[in-house]
């Protein structure tokens, strides 16, 4: 009997896959677990329309990562930061930081945890930073830090 697998069930087969397997292991373990339904064309058409609405979502969001690539990439981020003692920064400049005024100042939404400094920014200057947008797809910035 061919089945469709809902969940992930060891030595047998991976969430979303077509399978042949016996009519009692099917019967009796994985469609009245809930593990697997009957591969009927119904659920075989089902199963085609999640796939391909998984590649559009995946597809759609590459896009959208090379285009935001393609606006920051290379450019400057100026955050203006309060100074402390000597010369020296209140604190220091955070990835959340780096990441609000990306998206102040370009318009690419970056998700904070996706913003890589090179080096603790506790002083005034420039430094790099790499900005992953998707797997494979990243970008180079400079974030300059002035006195407000």
């Amino acid at each position: 009997m061919k089945v469709i697998f809902t969940q992930d069930v060891k030595g047998s087969g991976k969430k979303g896959e077509l399978k042949e397997v016996s009519d009692g292991y099917a019967r009796n373990m994985l469609i009245k677990k809930g593990l697997a339904v009957e591969a009927t064309p119904e659920n075989i058409n089902h199963l085609k329309g999640q796939q391909a609405s998984a590649q559009h979502k995946i597809d759609v969001d590459k896009a959208n990562a090379e285009a935001a690539k393609a606006k920051i990439n290379g450019k400057t981020v100026t955050i203006k930061a309060k100074s402390g003692t000597g010369g020296r920064l209140f604190g220091s400049v955070t990835s959340a930081q780096v990441a609000s005024a990306i998206e102040e100042q370009y318009g690419c939404k970056v998700d904070k945890k996706k913003v890589g400094l090179k080096s603790e920014i506790k002083a005034f200057g420039t430094f790099s930073a790499d900005i992953k947008l998707y797997n494979g797809i990243n970008a180079e910035m400079t974030v300059e830090v002035v006195e407000a």
